[in-house]
């Protein structure tokens, strides 16, 4: 019996699906660089309006990724910078907040 042979992507991490995703790629690779911003500007107090901006537009972005994900790459990818989003986002809010020192 001839059967087509398909390459074995059920139990890979990284798998993909073999067919491009531009707009699920552009989503992952921009929430991963406004997560790592987020989270390296919240180790510095005076960073407080860049790292809790940044944060919250990797949230929102994540969170759209998330949704329209197609592939287990990047929602892992996705779930990595929510996280380093959410935790920048969280320590500039505590530090002096979205409009800390430029409102009032």
């Amino acid at each position: 019996m001839a059967q087509a042979m398909r390459p074995n992507t059920v139990g890979g991490l990284f798998a993909t699906d073999g067919r491009p995703h531009p707009l699920q790629d552009t989503l992952l690779a921009v929430t991963l660089v406004l997560g790592i911003t987020s989270f390296v500007t919240a180790m510095f107090h005076d960073l407080h309006l860049l790292s809790s901006w940044t944060g919250l537009v990797g949230i929102g972005t994540g969170a759209y990724g998330q949704w329209v994900s197609e592939t287990t790459r990047e929602r892992f990818g996705l779930i990595l910078g929510l996280g380093a989003a959410a935790v920048g986002f969280f320590l500039g809010m505590a530090h002096g907040g979205l409009f800390g020192g430029v409102v009032g």
